[in-house]
């Protein structure tokens, strides 16, 4: 049996969130807005101006939990947790893995084809629903994208591999747009670009992006590894690395999907984003509840783990591939097995 547990989001301003019992009470001006069991808690997100209590804390960090701190966009700041996890033996396998550029370059080239590959697999979807230009458009796309799988493969070092996935996510960014089918004026998508992200359809991505690094994070602590010292991300002050690592696999899977969704099920308006007086677009206070609102729904949805062989939630993954990644380095398995979409 397991248990789905859920992730509370903080974003009202001047809230104070405190301990009773053994439930986390959120109250806004003298208001309770929110009461969890501390049972369900798997974090705490905190998104504004907000008070936690001393005692929050301790008992998220106790029961193996933590305390994400982001700015109102979403963008990563800081992160409350105890002691890591797992095994010492673990990270100095960790560590000794990202010295040698061999087993870096094994270990990034299952993370880049797990990323491409379910990039590949998007576009193929979204073929088979098009007609006509669009059909055409997003099978070369897809095509491309398998002979960037081949060379993900041949490439013999880091900056190869890191230049073939910057090319197949080029491509892939190309025809994101042929993905939107609704409301095309208001999400039209020109490209990838993120500080500041350049229209409506980047700030959600970019705002997923940075929520998934909470649950990257989160993983990595489960799973008894550093976060900061990672594989295919070069290793840089206030870098995540191995969360970024992690990510690569499940942007499309995890967030790339949900943002098409939001704006094809008209969820998400033009309106629910505003752009900002010095340049980039952001999510309103009532588009970033409809966004936590899905984002939360979406993760409770199931899917087959294709290595595993199980129906696992999609808010395990990012645990799941980092303690996939620790077996790894332990030895267990003989290669990094990427999360893939079927």
């Amino acid at each position: 049996m397991t248990t789905q547990l859920n992730t509370l989001f903080v974003t009202a301003e001047n809230a104070r969130v405190h301990k009773e019992l053994e439930t986390v009470v959120v109250r806004v001006d003298d208001q309770v807005r929110a009461r969890v069991p501390m049972l369900h808690l798997a974090g705490l997100v905190v998104l504004s101006p907000a008070w936690v209590s001393p005692e929050v804390m301790h008992a998220l960090v106790e029961q193996g939990s933590g305390v994400s701190f982001l700015s109102p966009n979403g963008r990563f700041l800081a992160r409350v947790e105890g002691l890591p996890g797992g095994s010492v033996h673990v990270r100095r396998a960790q560590f000794r893995a990202a010295e040698s550029a061999e087993r870096s370059l094994e270990i990034s080239r299952s993370m880049v084809g797990g990323k491409v590959c379910n990039a590949r697999t998007l576009l193929q979807r979204a073929t088979r629903e098009a007609e006509g230009e669009r059909e055409v458009a997003l099978g070369a796309a897809a095509e491309e994208l398998l002979r960037r799988l081949r060379e993900v493969e041949r490439a013999e070092s880091l900056d190869s591999l890191r230049g073939v996935e910057g090319l197949a996510a080029r491509q892939y960014w190309e025809v994101f747009d042929l993905l939107v089918k609704k409301q095309r004026e208001a999400f039209r998508f020109g490209g990838r670009t993120r500080r500041p992200p350049g229209d409506r359809i980047n700030a959600l991505l970019s705002f997923g992006y940075s929520l998934l690094m909470h649950d990257g994070v989160a993983g990595c602590g489960v799973a008894g590894l550093d976060p900061a010292v990672g594989y295919l991300h070069e290793d840089r002050s206030g870098r995540l690395s191995l969360a970024l690592d992690l990510m690569e696999e499940l942007r499309v899977p995890v967030v790339d999907r949900l943002v098409l969704a939001l704006i094809n099920r008209e969820q998400l308006r033009g309106t629910d984003l505003v752009e900002d007086p010095v340049g980039g677009w952001s999510l309103t206070k009532e588009g970033r509840k409809t966004f936590f609102v899905a984002w939360q729904e979406a993760k409770q949805d199931t899917v087959n783990h294709p290595f595993l062989d199980q129906e696992t939630a999609y808010q395990r993954l990012p645990t799941l591939q980092a303690m996939l990644l620790a077996r790894h380095l332990r030895g267990d398995l003989d290669r990094y097995p990427p999360f893939l979409l079927k």
